[in-house]
């Protein structure tokens, strides 16, 4: 139907996932709900047989409402991609609001209007959270800025391409090796002053 991929299942498949999960749910959330409802209700010494028996009778039939609107709304949702031919929230608000409308036909065009628009308001709020959400996932990550050598007293280290930069102990070698270079030198520099004095010396003894 020239429909851009989403996480959701293609049409028509797409109403019985949307009906399953919506069953599912309504019986789970129903069950938990009747069965408190049953054991606050039920006399002493009987509550686990009342929250039992509550569920039994109340649990099927929310999930059979759930799945009622979830297929409801999934065949709107799927006739306006077909109409529309692409995916976009507009499709999910005109679903719930046309669902809403017309599981309260039986009641009067006022109390239909009334479920239609909460329908369409439900939906438009599902729909900008969920873009919202995904707006706060995808946005990029800050990453904190790299420290500029020469701020924190060190000089810049110019790197050129196939020269690989010294590491600590080599440049720690380094610096003792220029340092007995030094003293070698002053060494040989106080050697060759006594020799030149003593041969000053020698001449004018002679002399």
């Amino acid at each position: 139907m020239g429909t851009p991929e989403t996480s959701r299942e293609p049409c028509p498949d797409r109403i019985l996932d949307d009906v399953g999960g919506a069953f599912a749910m309504g019986a789970v959330g129903g069950s938990a709900y009747h069965f408190i409802r049953g054991l606050y209700n039920s006399p002493n010494g009987e509550r686990l047989a009342g929250g039992a028996q509550a569920v039994r009778m109340n649990a099927p039939r929310v999930g059979g409402s759930f799945a009622v609107w979830g297929g409801l709304f999934s065949a709107f949702d799927c006739s306006m991609v077909y109409l529309r031919q692409k995916e976009d929230p507009w499709n999910s608000i005109i679903a719930g609001a046309a669902t809403g409308g017309f599981l309260q036909m039986r009641q009067g065009p006022g109390s239909a209007a009334r479920s239609a628009l909460f329908g369409g308001v439900l939906l438009a709020l599902i729909e900008g959270a969920g873009i919202m959400l995904n707006r706060v996932l995808s946005a990029p990550q800050n990453l904190p800025p790299m420290e500029d050598p020469s701020a924190i007293g060190l000089p810049p280290t110019i790197a050129r391409p196939g020269v690989p930069l010294p590491t600590a102990e080599e440049e720690s070698g380094g610096g003792r090796g220029s340092g007995a270079s030094s003293g070698a030198g002053a060494r040989r520099r106080r050697t060759t002053g006594r020799a030149g004095a003593e041969e000053e010396e020698g001449g004018a003894n002679r002399r």
